[in-house]
């Protein structure tokens, strides 16, 4: 959420005049984050995040925008994004693709317990539920393709041990990949970055998921992991807290039960989760775009999960 195209009120009045939105009143940039623009905005119609789209297309952001419609409909607490009057949920600023969605309240708890993780467990779980009949199709754009076609990219920025970790993981991945249970894991559209910053509460309720920008058609299992690897953890060290493990997991399955063939390739997908984050973040520090307010992430916190991961086995 760095900004790199600058939005001035003057420049946004024609947009929120055709969406019958008013007046905008506040319009303040978003700090944190490396992928899109962001803006705070308050119109007299309400309170609303203004997102323009750096890398995204205007063909690929209808499958992004509709998730978070389809979900809004079906009572999962997500950003709703604003539709014009002749049904477009895509549109055009400063000569980039934008949208409009509505602006969850709460803030983002950094140092989750147990209480928040059960509560994102059990809607991660009727997330993927809700989502099976969404009639749109786009893969994870960041799954094992582009791991593969980013590694060499990165690879001369490391020491030699780090390229041969690095060589070696997605081998690793590639022969997952071509397992008969990974290609029997239930599959829908996923989040695939729900981490703590992209989650909502107020006071002692979660208010929403945010931030579907890297979501795709992935395995359900895939997801998961993600959260893990966020939640679950101590951030310092990266090994797991058993009780927060715990409680997500109980949560997420009391609504959605792991089938045979997910638990079977939980642990390979906790090593694919940590390192499509390793590998992003070392592309966002050694290959970064010029912006305002840019605050690229520590690649080495990732490395040093997916070093947890490669070693200890979870058993479920």
């Amino acid at each position: 959420m760095a900004v790199y195209t600058p939005v001035s009120e003057t420049q946004l009045a024609p947009l929120l005049d055709s969406l019958n939105l008013g007046q905008a009143k506040e319009l303040t940039p978003i700090k944190g984050g490396i992928e899109n623009t962001n803006y705070f905005l308050t119109t007299e119609k309400g309170q609303f995040v203004l997102t323009l789209f750096e890398r995204l297309s205007f063909e690929q952001l209808p499958f992004y925008l509709n998730l978070m419609k389809h979900l809004a409909l079906k009572g999962i607490k997500v950003p709703d994004p604003i539709v014009s009057p002749s049904g477009d949920i895509v549109f055009s600023l400063n000569e980039k693709p934008a949208a409009i969605v509505s602006r969850l309240k709460g803030k983002s708890e950094l140092n989750p317990g147990t209480m928040h993780c059960q509560m994102v467990g059990s809607m991660l779980a009727r997330t993927h539920l809700a989502a099976q009949d969404f009639k749109y199709e786009q893969p994870n754009l960041r799954g094992l393709d582009w791991w593969t076609k980013t590694a060499p990219q990165v690879l001369p920025h490391l020491d030699s041990a780090r390229q041969e970790f690095l060589i070696s993981e997605l081998a690793f991945q590639h022969h997952a990949a071509s397992l008969s249970a990974y290609k029997a894991l239930p599959k829908g559209p996923v989040h695939a970055d729900l981490f703590r910053d992209n989650v909502m509460f107020e006071q002692t309720e979660l208010s929403g998921f945010f931030d579907f920008y890297f979501a795709g058609i992935d395995t359900w299992v895939y997801d998961l992991a993600v959260c893990l690897n966020d939640w679950c953890i101590d951030l310092q060290t990266g090994q797991w807290n058993t009780e927060l493990l715990h409680s997500f997991l109980s949560a997420y399955q009391k609504e959605r039960p792991l089938e045979r063939c997910e638990r079977q390739m939980l642990n390979p997908m906790l090593r694919a989760a940590a390192f499509r984050f390793w590998l992003s973040r070392l592309w966002d520090f050694y290959l970064p775009r010029k912006a305002s307010l840019l605050q690229p992430h520590d690649p080495t916190h990732f490395e040093r999960i997916l070093r947890e991961r490669v070693l200890s086995h979870l058993s479920l």
